[in-house]
């Protein structure tokens, strides 16, 4: 009992000692030291309250989330300020587009940027066009100079000019220049930077007329050069890759990504339109998107043609060749180039190499352990959650983080800095988006809220991309010609070569399970035929997870 009692008297003291520290640590009144009897102390906390209200507002054709904000004063007195902001929920297709005038003013900053990612889904450019122009006729307020005219032409300009600048292709994508010559005069008169704006307009306007003209010159929209003639598989050395430094290898792939990801149209990945492009007369849809999707299978095949074709190699001369695409992986994951990894770890998990038993028995330990490590970045589980975690890292950062070893020969002979990204995990979550959340509210409204979300997702994509435009690259032209010439190989030609290889029904020893993100999209329920070439197949060689999709509805792959 007196040991308890002792306890107790030594913790009441040590809380008298810290009591009277933090009294004169935070300069309170008190007794002086030394009194046995301490008298009352009062402790004024000063914090800033920040009161906010949120509720929702129709009006005619708009539902609009108001948010109110009190700011009480801080220590100079009792004063506070109230500001109110008006963010669109949703909307008719008017309200929204004459929305893009008064966003400002009203407090919703983020709405052009986002109308302008996202409005493809629910209008066109042509509607758009038509309904500002109307407004344009009739401006509001009495005269030129009132305030409201002012603050009305300042909207205009900024709607355009970051139109303008932003998605040119709009405009130049239109059908004939009617519209934009109608809209050139009806742009503020009185400022320097609507002449700017008026001028570019009309010069897209002339485009549009010399194309009507001249069709032939002017039928490549995408800015991407034609496909190459097929190659000469004649000409393929399969083993040729072996004397590439895997270094080399990563940096050439790592250019051709990075090209044409800064080339990507975000807005193309918007699962409204991505999973609609298989439909007759969407040809040219998303062709941003079908562009790396062709790049992701020229890799795989690649690795695959390497890996199969010289049928008459030894297990242990094969064996080098899955150990070198496995350091042009990790060399890959050194520049950030997820795109390429992914590709190779693919191909390296697909069904004819998988089951090359004694190639795999040859294959270095080592080797397989950093190959099974680079896998599990792409592991499915928790919703991707490493790919995502490792993008969100390293999105912005200027090295990945991996072994010194790899950053210092990234550092030594890299330039690059981006980040190129498997970008299935983002049509992944827009295609699902696009499946989850209604289109258009009970009342017909279009549901602005869900092209909120949508953004949030393309604002990734923008942000990696800003990240990869000051990278500079040198080709090599002798990797470039081969890479050129392996020769596309069909599902049954890599299954034919790989039991030419290793005869069929022997087990195979590696119990990695292949991963392909994918997403379900019950919109589009036909089944789908893979054909030798089909530019928006991942693959056209069968893995376990193919034959598993074989089972399922439609789905979207990258």
């Amino acid at each position: 009992m007196r040991e308890n009692g002792e306890k107790e008297i030594s913790i009441s003291a040590f809380i008298l000692r810290v009591s009277r520290k933090l009294r004169d640590f935070f300069y309170l009144s008190g007794p002086a030291e030394g009194k046995a009897e301490p008298s009352p102390m009062k402790t004024t906390w000063y914090c800033p309250l920040d009161l906010s209200t949120v509720v929702e507002e129709e009006e005619d054709g708009v539902i609009y989330t108001v948010v109110v904000k009190q700011q009480h004063g801080g220590t100079t007195g009792p004063s506070s300020a109230v500001t109110r902001s008006q963010c669109v929920k949703a909307g008719t297709e008017e309200k929204l587009v004459l929305h893009l005038l008064h966003s400002f003013s009203m407090g919703d900053s983020s709405f052009i940027t986002i109308f302008l990612s996202t409005y493809r889904s629910f209008t066109s450019t042509e509607r758009v066009l038509d309904i500002l122009t109307d407004r344009l006729e009739k401006p509001p307020g009495d005269s030129d100079r009132s305030q409201r005219r002012q603050s009305f032409n300042k909207a205009v300009c900024t709607v355009f000019r970051t139109w303008l600048t932003e998605y040119p292709e709009d405009f130049r994508s239109l059908k004939e220049p009617t519209r934009l010559l109608r809209l050139a005069p009806l742009l503020p008169q009185d400022s320097s930077s609507a002449a700017d704006l008026r001028a570019r307009l009309l010069r897209i306007a002339e485009e549009l007329s010399e194309k009507a003209l001249l069709p032939d010159a002017h039928r490549d929209q995408s800015g991407f050069t034609s496909a190459p003639p097929p190659p000469d598989a004649s000409k393929f050395e399969p083993t040729s890759v072996l004397g590439f430094p895997a270094p080399l290898i990563a940096e050439q792939l790592t250019r051709i990504e990075t090209e044409l990801f800064v080339r990507l149209v975000p807005y193309h990945c918007l699962g409204s339109l991505w999973s609609q492009r298989d439909k007759k007369g969407r040809e040219g849809v998303c062709w941003s998107v079908r562009a790396t999707v062709r790049q992701f299978n020229k890799l795989a095949k690649a690795v695959l043609a390497s890996c199969l074709c010289p049928t008459k190699l030894r297990s242990q001369q094969r064996a080098r060749l899955l150990e070198k695409w496995i350091s042009v992986a990790e060399e890959c994951r050194a520049r950030k180039n997820f795109s390429s990894l992914y590709a190779i770890v693919s191909a390296l998990q697909s069904n004819p190499i998988h089951r090359l038993r004694r190639t795999w028995q040859e294959t270095d330990r080592e080797a397989i352990r950093r190959y099974e490590e680079l896998s599990d970045i792409f592991s499915e589980k928790d919703n991707y959650s490493q790919s995502r975690e490792l993008l969100k890292e390293e999105g912005t950062s200027k090295f990945a983080n991996t072994d010194i070893r790899l950053n210092n020969r990234h550092v030594n002979k890299s330039s690059a800095l981006g980040t190129v990204p498997y970008l299935g995990i983002f049509l992944t979550d827009l295609t699902m988006l696009d499946t989850a959340v209604k289109d258009r509210l009970d009342n017909g409204y279009i549901n602005f809220d869900k092209r909120r979300r949508e953004f949030e997702v393309l604002a990734q994509i923008r942000l990696l991309q800003s990240s990869c435009k000051n990278c500079v690259f040198s080709t090599d032209e002798s990797f470039s010609q081969w890479y050129h010439s392996v020769p596309t190989l069909t599902e049954e030609e890599s299954y034919r070569l790989s039991n030419e290889i290793e005869a069929p029904g022997e087990p195979s020893p590696r119990g990695l399970t292949p991963t392909v993100i994918i997403t379900q999209c019950p919109d589009l329920s036909r089944s789908r035929t893979s054909l030798p070439g089909d530019s928006d197949s991942l693959f056209e060689f069968s893995s376990p997870v193919n034959n598993l999709l074989s089972k399922l509805t439609k789905v979207i792959l990258l």
